[in-house]
């Protein structure tokens, strides 16, 4: 059985948030939020918005609240704040919003994960989803973990899943 999705019916830029959570780093020390805004660029996608915000539910949900009414936004992807740290808000604040989930992107991103890091990757709350008509993927912040999930989730199905979105009824 091949890994490889079916090609895409019409390729196509997705404009895309990238926003970073984390209580540390700045728009010089965010290697994530880096890797995120070149992989989307040299898939030929757009990054409309990157921020950099604290790990604080309040936060994360008036951004994701902001992002959903922009026009000019297909996708957001945050990375950091998915642990079990107390200040790992970032899962439980997105969670509460999403209107649908996609559960395999967790599943198989933390399979993904223990094949490299092991059993460590139980600790992950990747998550991904809808919220108004807009993908929501969630993701570690550390670089290994954006890499991982850019590479072998989002990237492959970015177009389709986006082209689903705006499917009419």
């Amino acid at each position: 059985m091949s890994s490889i999705p079916h090609p895409d019916s019409q390729p196509q830029a997705v404009n895309c948030a990238a926003i970073t959570l984390s209580d540390t780093r700045t728009r010089e020390t965010d290697r994530s939020g880096g890797l995120i805004r070149q992989f989307l660029a040299d898939a030929g996608h757009s990054v409309v918005e990157y921020a950099i915000l604290k790990d604080d539910p309040r936060l994360i949900q008036t951004q994701l609240q902001n992002l959903g009414q922009r026009l000019d936004v297909d996708a957001i992807i945050l990375n950091g704040g998915t642990g079990i740290a107390p200040r790992d808000t970032t899962y439980d604040a997105i969670a509460a919003l999403l209107e649908k989930t996609l559960p395999g992107f967790g599943e198989i991103f933390r399979v993904l994960s223990y094949q490299e890091i092991g059993s460590r990757a139980i600790a992950s709350r990747a998550i991904a989803g809808v919220y108004r008509a807009k993908l929501v993927f969630s993701i570690p912040g550390s670089s290994g973990a954006v890499k991982l999930a850019m590479q072998q989730l989002i990237l492959p199905e970015l177009i389709h899943l986006t082209q689903q979105l705006h499917q009419q009824p």
